[in-house]
C-alpha cells in the first residue's frame, strides 16, 4: 500500500482526472474548498475511477491544501496512477 501524490483544482467546470504532473495526479473537482466538500469529491471519484468503497480512499496529508498525499486500501501508488490515468 503506498500513498498517492495529488494535485485539486477546486471548482471546476467539471469533477474529472485531468493528467500527471510530475509525481501528482492533477484532479479537477467542481466542489468548493468549504467544509471539506472537495476532499469528500476527490475522495469520491478515486474510489468510483478504481472500483473501491469510498471508506478505502483516505487522505492522509494535505487536507486543507492543494496538494494531498490519498491512501487507497489494496492499491499501491504506481498501481492506483495507471488506473485513474486509463
Amino acid at each position: 500500500m503506498g500513498d498517492l501524490a495529488i494535485r485539486v483544482q477546486p471548482r471546476a467546470k467539471r469533477t474529472e482526472v485531468v493528467c500527471s504532473r510530475g509525481d501528482a495526479v492533477v484532479i479537477r473537482v467542481n466542489s468548493p474548498p468549504v467544509d471539506g466538500r472537495a476532499n469528500e469529491a476527490v475522495c469520491r471519484l478515486i474510489a468510483k475511477r478504481l472500483g473501491v468503497a469510498r471508506t478505502a480512499v483516505r487522505i492522509v496529508r494535505g487536507e486543507s491544501a492543494r496538494d494531498k498525499l490519498v491512501r487507497i486500501d489494496g492499491f499501491t501508488a504506481d498501481e492506483a496512477r495507471t488506473a485513474l490515468l486509463n
